[in-house]
């Protein structure tokens, strides 16, 4: 069975798409160490923690430093019987947005994710898929 990663870092190709689109501008890190999650089967809530409200994201994008225009329940990464990946964005306010591309996934929708594939969220972070 192929083993599954995903790694978070601070993207400043996105941040500039996200200031030339109109999005708050934010802070881009000076330093942001890359951060990795191996990917268990399932459902897997990627946000900000929020002891208040209870909410616990397997993909944490608590910081610091930390992007605060990603949502506390921003998008799940969900396993496909094939053991390939999908990616909803769950109505989140500022999108999820794939491959640089200019458009935002449609909200609550089921969007296949592969090997080397590229999620963008927030003001500045993206997360590489990656399987090995």
């Amino acid at each position: 069975m192929i083993s599954w990663r995903l790694t978070a870092r601070a993207d400043h190709k996105y941040y500039e798409f996200v200031l030339a689109n109109g999005g708050r501008e934010i802070p881009f890190p000076a330093f942001c160490p890359e951060r990795r999650f191996d990917l268990r089967r399932g459902r897997l809530l990627i946000g900000r923690r929020s002891v208040s409200r209870g909410i616990e994201p397997q993909i944490d994008l608590t910081g610091p430093p930390e992007d605060t225009s990603i949502g506390r329940s921003h998008a799940l990464l969900v396993t496909r019987p094939d053991n390939s990946w999908a990616v909803v964005d769950l109505d989140s306010v500022n999108g999820t947005y794939l491959n640089y591309s200019p458009d935002p996934i449609e909200p609550n929708a089921s969007v296949p994710v592969g090997d080397g594939d590229l999620i963008h969220l927030g003001g500045w972070t993206t997360l590489t898929l990656s399987a090995g």
